[in-house]
């Protein structure tokens, strides 16, 4: 993006912060496809994090400094100037309440970036070999600096959950391995002229590894003994500000997700009938599906299978419901590293495509797959769902921000469309398969439990009358392991994960119905100002060219497309 303007507008700010972030953190380099970045990793001490919140303030002052501007008052200029205020002052109030000093997770830390990061670094030359080993190099010191800023938090009585730490210290002895380590199986497919190096620097990061690991067990575990697993209204409402992009009224969204069970449960029950009639309730016919239903034998077979699935969809979606460019119909399916979390998840192209939008599946040790759960999920992860989003966002960044199309991410956005995607493959009649759709509206009514045992759990909300479990009583986490395990069709290891999931993560689990519901009500408001005139498919291209909002601006924006 160019100017003549000798003080830079809102996009400039925006993207020069992103060019400082990256100096900063690494790891968002490579998922850019910067191949500078791909041989260090970011300073995660108390230090290293205090320079990331400077970098936000500084950016704040410039950011009101290019506001006043002439052209700064465009509609471009105006949306990007908002996202990147609320998201600086959204990660800044969770900087400042020291999160980042108990920052254990399942999911979600730096432990995590740092290990995820390796699987989309570049492994094709030796120039990237090269690259590698030094980032193998650099994770001692990278894994110092997370334990200086969780010893940080227990001298500061600042404690991550202890059930959080139980499942990390399992997750470390898993990538540790006896035969091999996650780390030497990074090395492992490298360069013969490069394999002592390769070699050396795996065993020490996973010495490294080893290290966290006995200090999280021997140290931090026994000092967070009988620390809280929730987080209170409090510390909720900073952490859903930093997901969602807005200021929710949690007790609205905690009724919303019950209008939401309901509903679902009676579509649920009608499906269920037709896949096993008399079944008592829908997740006994899913349990049915779950041992009877429609398979795929093999990891590498699914994995094929999962790719046919999204190569079907674009074509035919492409020129039906979406106009879509070339670069953005590529997509990948891959298999996920073991180790890692039960949910499957997607990753960004690089900002060239030399690196395209790939889904994971986590397979949890499994080799045989059902498909009743996987079509929706994979509408979902990958196409019409994240991938059109966030390739589209790459794909137009020119004329946006980089940092509106990367950086400035709101989950709440993301996964609203993705579950928005959902929905809409549901409507356009790609879902009629009675095993397929009851796999949907599982997936469905697994993210309305998720508004539920998430705002109920961490703010102990009562369980209201009209439920059918344990009417009158406060959640906790036990009952919400209770609730979510009787209405999910998923197996416990993943229920399990969940959970773990939503106590180390809070506010964000609720952005996927949430965010749906901003998607759908902007739909239907553009619908009703065009009237007959309505076209799905510019208003979908035109809402997937607008790059990242909270949702805050969401609804605004696409009510007026």
């Amino acid at each position: 993006m160019s100017t003549n303007t000798s003080s830079p507008l809102p996009r400039q700010v925006a993207d020069a912060y992103v060019d400082h972030l990256i100096e900063l953190d690494p790891i968002m380099g490579t998922y850019l496809g910067l191949a500078q970045s791909n041989s260090s990793l970011p300073d995660y001490s108390p230090a290293g994090t205090t320079a990331v919140a400077d970098l936000a303030r500084t950016t704040l002052d410039l950011l009101t400094q290019a506001e006043a501007q002439p052209g700064a008052d465009t509609d471009a200029e105006r949306r990007c100037a908002r996202l990147l205020r609320e998201r600086l002052n959204a990660e800044l109030a969770v900087h400042e309440a020291a999160e980042g000093l108990r920052a254990v997770s399942n999911i979600h830390s730096p432990l995590h970036s740092m290990r995820e990061v390796f699987s989309v670094t570049p492994a094709e030359t030796t120039e990237d070999w090269t690259a590698i080993a030094a980032r193998l190099r650099a994770v001692p010191a990278a894994l110092e600096g997370y334990r200086a800023s969780l010893a940080e938090g227990l001298d500061r009585k600042l404690p991550a959950g202890p059930l959080q730490v139980t499942t990390v210290i399992g997750q470390l002895t898993g990538w540790i391995g006896t035969d091999s380590s996650y780390f030497g199986t990074i090395a492992a497919p490298g360069p013969e002229e490069l394999r002592g190096e390769l070699d050396a620097a795996a065993a020490g990061a996973t010495e490294a590894l080893v290290a966290l690991r006995d200090w999280l067990r021997d140290t931090y575990a026994p000092s967070v003994e009988g620390a809280p697993e929730t987080v209170g209204r409090e510390r909720y409402a900073r952490w859903s500000r930093y997901w969602n992009g807005t200021d929710l009224d949690l007790d609205e969204a905690y009724a919303y997700g019950w209008s939401e069970y309901h509903r679902i449960h009676e579509e649920m029950k009608t499906e269920a009938a037709k896949i096993l009639p008399g079944a008592a309730t829908p997740w006994e016919a899913l349990a049915h599906l779950e041992e009877h239903g429609t398979r795929v034998e093999g990891v590498e077979e699914v994995r094929t299978w999962l790719q046919s699935l999204m190569d079907e969809a674009i074509e035919a979606l492409d020129g039906t419901h979406f106009e879509l460019a070339d670069r953005v119909k590529r997509v990948e399916s891959r298999i996920a590293p073991p180790g890692g979390a039960a949910a499957p998840y997607y990753l960004q192209p690089s900002e060239d495509f030399s690196r395209p939008g790939t889904t994971w599946l986590p397979t949890m040790g499994k080799t045989s797959f059902p498909v009743y759960d996987l079509v929706s999920t994979w509408y979902h992860e990958g196409v019409p769902g994240h991938h059109l989003q966030l390739a589209q966002w790459t794909h137009v960044a020119e004329s946006l921000s980089r940092y509106q199309a990367t950086v400035g991410l709101v989950s709440a956005n993301c996964e609203g469309w993705a579950l928005y995607a959902e929905r809409l493959m549901d409507e356009l009649g790609f879902l009629t398969d009675p095993e397929r759709r009851l796999g949907y509206l599982d997936a469905q009514m697994m993210r309305s439990t998720r508004i539920i045992v998430d705002i109920g759990m961490h703010l102990e909300l009562e369980i209201p009358a009209h439920s059918p479990f344990h009417p009158g009583e406060r959640w906790t986490p036990e009952l919400g392991r209770e609730f979510f395990g009787l209405h999910s069709g998923r197996p416990a290891d993943f229920v399990d994960s969940e959970l773990i999931r939503y106590l180390g993560m809070p506010g964000q689990a609720i952005g996927y119905k949430l965010g749906e519901r901003a998607w759908l009500t902007g739909r239907e408001a553009a619908r009703k100002a065009h009237g007959d005139a309505f076209d799905a498919k510019a208003w979908h291209m035109a809402a997937l060219s607008q790059g990242s909002l909270g949702l805050d601006d969401l609804v605004t924006e696409l009510s007026a497309l």
